[in-house]
């Protein structure tokens, strides 16, 4: 069986998905007072006697409900005791922050956060109100499901009771730095996340060496007659019915079922399909390309097609062999919705198995997850 495999590299985005639907990690660290007035106990101070204190807490992260900003929440409790009467004061804050990770390293993902929240506190009325937050921090892989989280916060608050500080305007910043273990849950099947390029290009065969073919020329026949007969010249020929005569045919054999170009041999079509990190979804761009090669295929009907994908070495093996099956199986979808025969192509997936190029660097990585497209007949 003839076999022509055509291949080309799958483009990546700065912006890099997390393998894990759902992200927990339980924190620890410490919280310091910008303010003055905050912890001044003779002037009644900002924020009900607040001084720096430990925190402690717990962050969920998810990531499968949008691309590239990921919802997370966050419970942080403190406890300080520096009140007048001698009673602590408890410190709960919840925030609402928005999530956005930079693809770096392999094993190292910085991050930004900013959101809102609300804190009270536990054992006094003297203050509740909204919380403004944003922050730094980066996650250190340890194992497949465990990485080390290290992060910044800054967090601004407003005391309304101006009555409760002596010489301030209620502001009060704080500043935490925290630390914790981030355990990953729920391994994604079906990533879903960028928008892909993909380009068909139609290009002829290499053409075989022209034949010689013989120029038969009826020699006239010439009767006792009055009249010589005139020369007889035999009628055109196309003797594989692919609309061009065999004079003018290089290639006189071409298979019943191929479109051919003006000098009689087939014309193939290559698939070239670029996907963004961890994606298998065509923009509206793509789809006119694809449209573009699923017309060739219906014009050659003699054709069959297989899409092939692969990916880099990013994720794990078997991660990594279910997205190159779901990018293959999405273009074959596309394909068949275009009006190809379904009994014309299959699809099937490699992982990481077959690398074109290094996946020590980014550019190499990004060789590596790519389409082949098969086609035989």
């Amino acid at each position: 069986m003839k076999k022509i495999i055509f291949s080309a590299a799958l483009a990546a985005t700065l912006l890099g998905a997390s393998d894990f639907n759902y992200e927990v990690t339980p924190v620890a660290g410490y919280l310091w007072n910008s303010t003055s007035n905050e912890t001044n106990l003779n002037n009644g101070g900002a924020m009900g006697y607040v001084n720096n204190h430990p925190v402690y807490g717990l962050e969920v992260q998810l990531n499968s409900l949008f691309d590239t900003i990921k919802p997370e929440i966050s419970l942080l409790y403190g406890r300080e005791n520096q009140t007048p009467s001698g009673d602590f004061t408890g410190v709960l804050t919840a925030l609402y922050n928005a999530v956005y990770e930079f693809d770096c390293t392999k094993n190292i993902t910085p991050f930004m956060k900013a959101g809102l929240g609300f804190e009270a506190y536990t054992s006094s009325n003297d203050w509740q109100g909204p919380v403004a937050d944003a922050g730094l921090g980066l996650k250190m892989d340890i194992t497949k499901h465990v990485a080390l989280k290290l992060e910044g916060l800054y967090l601004y608050k407003m005391n309304a009771d101006q009555n409760k500080v002596d010489g301030a305007n209620g502001e009060v910043h704080n500043v935490t730095a925290l630390a914790g273990l981030t355990f990953s849950f729920d391994e994604k099947a079906a990533p879903v996340v960028a928008a892909p390029v993909v380009a068909a290009v139609i290009a002829p065969e290499p053409k075989p060496e022209p034949k010689a073919v013989p120029v038969v020329i009826p020699v006239p026949v010439v009767v006792a007659a009055p009249k010589p007969v005139p020369v007889v010249v035999a009628a055109p020929i196309d003797s594989d019915k692919d609309s061009i005569f065999d004079p003018q045919d290089r290639c006189p054999n071409t298979p019943t079922g191929f479109k051919v170009d003006a000098d009689g041999c087939p014309l193939k079509a290559t698939l070239h399909l670029n996907f963004a990190t961890n994606s298998n979804k065509v923009d509206a761009e793509g789809t006119v390309k694809v449209a573009a090669f699923a017309g060739f295929l219906k014009d050659s009907p003699a054709y069959k097609a297989s899409i092939v994908g692969h990916t880099d070495n990013t994720a794990s093996d078997k991660y990594n062999q279910k997205l190159s099956e779901k990018r293959a199986e999405i273009v074959k979808s596309m394909l068949i919705k275009e009006g190809v025969d379904a009994s014309r192509l299959t699809s099937a997936g490699k992982g990481e198995s077959q690398p074109v190029a290094t996946n020590k660097t980014k550019a190499g990585r990004s060789e590596n997850r790519r389409i082949e497209v098969e086609l035989s007949h």
